[in-house]
């Protein structure tokens, strides 16, 4: 093999690669958001999980980006492990797709694709165009790289030594492994198997050896999966062990399939001059068959990652963390699926700490009601928790929205930013009531009878409030109407406590609980503001988890 036989190949494979990201890259951004929208919206039925998971890979074309979002979507607590299952099932199906397409052996239109898609990307202005112009241009540098690389590696085929080495896999045990790694390293079994069907197409490796290859790809797949799970909740690192066991599963079955009965040459006798689409065929067979023989026992399955992965008594969400997502540390790893496990990691992690404002909002009140100074400790051990969040979650989302292609993604990140310093505000003004509370315990003071009434209303008002933001059962619209309407209702309270306090320092009833009281109502009407505040950046889509849930 000459030196540009080499470059060539490297060549190939480095558009193949570039191809398939330009691809993946585009329709997430053009389709990303719709692809949440129907995961979030899933049913229970498996069927339709397993349709669900196909199409949804087959567009993307990539089962790991797939599994990838269904362990954000795990992580969260906006899926089920069981719902997790058939969505599994569904996208080992639909990434064969991107093998039917190579063996469709359309190398001859793939300058024409890349062409048209280079149009639409550098003269087409709005967006959406661009996303399509990206699709079509990796789709046709994705067949100019296909075509590079088998070209390069035909006179391979006159190298004893590499056919020695092809020959080695017929051993199951060697392809298999070697089909795992190399997927493994490259984290796309689209790919892997893309580049198999190239070695297949210029002769290299027969069926007969390539098949274990390939039943090892589909380990080698769960990989990016594994990587997704580190840092998240136990039940979405059972996701990965479901992923891996559907894949050991089939490799087994097949592995023995192929050694006792004739199946290769089955499969080589239906297409016999398409290296390409026996790998295809192949490939799509095992994943069919696998999903038919293991959907009656998804509930199993399930049941046996949580045997592998059991809970852990001593497992505790006291310490300070992001429960919900996991550290960013550069653009790397934001990749195919991570924008859904992103907005719904920040929307859950909002989530829990208006759970905690709430909490404290309550509880400021409740001290200064009672006079009691007991509680403070807890409810500053919270305030600190919720600063922390605000800190831990500003510091994510700027490295996020770096990152982020999909426009509606972008703009809900960016709410999630606004949403997060906001809530921290109510936060602190619970605690200056816990400070008036502090003040009064000290000068020995208590608020007037009539004074303790319009802060039990103030109290009863802030929660009524905070409570619209998680109601679910009207729009957005309506949500921001009753918000506008309670939040002018907590500025006509506080106009009218302030009356009523003049009225009673007139009548001399008034003592030195008087300054303390009208700070109050100053945080009272600033609770309001950015509630207010909130409710105008939640987008429609959005419905946050009821704060008691949060904090449970």
């Amino acid at each position: 093999m000459k030196v540009s036989d080499i470059l060539s190949l490297l060549g190939g494979l480095a558009l193949f690669l570039y191809g398939m990201q330009m691809m993946s890259s585009g329709l997430e951004a053009a389709a990303g958001n719709r692809m949440k929208q129907i995961l979030e919206k899933l049913t229970s039925n498996r069927i339709l999980g397993v349709a669900v998971g196909a199409a949804i890979t087959a567009v993307i074309q990539s089962s790991s980006a797939t599994t990838v979002m269904v362990v954000g979507f795990v992580n969260s607590g906006m899926m089920t492990l069981q719902q997790a299952v058939w969505i599994i099932m569904g996208a080992n199906i639909g990434t064969t797709i991107t093998g039917q397409l190579i063996a469709l052996d359309v190398g001859a239109m793939a300058p024409l694709f890349a062409f048209c898609g280079v149009v639409m990307i550098v003269f087409l202005k709005k967006p959406h165009f661009h996303n399509y112009g990206q699709i079509i241009a990796g789709l046709g540098v994705l067949f100019i790289g296909m075509e590079m690389m088998s070209s390069a590696m035909m006179p391979l085929r006159d190298s004893e030594a590499f056919i020695s080495l092809m020959t080695r896999f017929s051993n199951p045990v060697l392809g298999i492994l070697a089909g795992t790694v190399f997927t493994a390293i490259i984290q796309s079994s689209s790919a892997s198997v893309g580049i198999l069907q190239a070695l297949a197409s210029s002769g290299l490796i027969p069926l007969s050896s390539a098949v274990y290859v390939l039943f090892g790809q589909n380990i080698g797949t769960c990989i990016t999966a594994v990587l997704a799970s580190i840092g998240t909740s136990r039940n979405a690192k059972r996701t990965t062990i479901i992923h891996l066991l559907f894949n050991i599963i089939g490799t087994t079955l097949f592995t023995v399939l192929c050694l006792v009965s004739p199946l290769p040459s089955l499969i080589e006798s239906l297409t016999p001059s398409k290296p390409a689409a026996q790998i295809a065929n192949m490939h799509t067979l095992f994943n069919v068959v696998t999903t038919l023989l293991l959907l009656p026992f998804g509930t199993m399955l399930a049941a046996l990652a949580r045997k592998i992965l059991p809970e852990l008594p001593a497992e505790t969400q006291q310490e300070r963390r992001l429960v919900y997502l996991k550290p960013l540390t550069g653009g790397k790893e934001y990749k195919i699926g991570s924008s859904a496990i992103v907005v719904n990691g920040l929307w859950r992690e909002l989530t829990r700490m208006l759970g905690m404002v709430r909490e404290n909002v309550d509880r400021s009140f409740e001290t200064v009601l009672t006079g009691q100074t007991a509680p403070l400790a807890d409810l500053e051990e919270r305030e600190e928790y919720i600063d922390y969040l605000n800190k831990e979650l500003a510091s994510y989302i700027s490295r996020a929205i770096a990152f982020e292609s999909n426009q509606q993604d972008s703009a809900e990140i960016s709410a999630c930013f606004k949403i997060a310093s906001d809530l921290e505000r109510i936060g602190d003004h619970a605690m200056n009531l816990c400070g008036y509370t502090e003040r009064m315990a000290e000068k020995h003071v208590r608020f007037a009878d009539s004074e303790l009434d319009e802060i039990r209303q103030m109290r009863q008002t802030s929660l009524d409030a905070l409570d619209l933001l998680v109601r679910s059962d009207f729009s957005a619209s309506d949500r921001l109407v009753k918000i506008g309407a309670i939040e002018q209702k907590i500025d006509d309270m506080t106009a009218q406590f302030r009356q009523n306090q003049i009225e009673r320092m007139r009548e001399g009833s008034e003592n030195e609980s008087s300054v303390l009281y009208s700070e109050m109502l100053t945080d009272f009407e600033r609770i309001g503001d950015h509630i207010l505040n909130i409710g105008q950046i939640i987008p429609e889509a959005v419905v946050l988890n009821s704060p008691a849930a949060a904090t449970a």
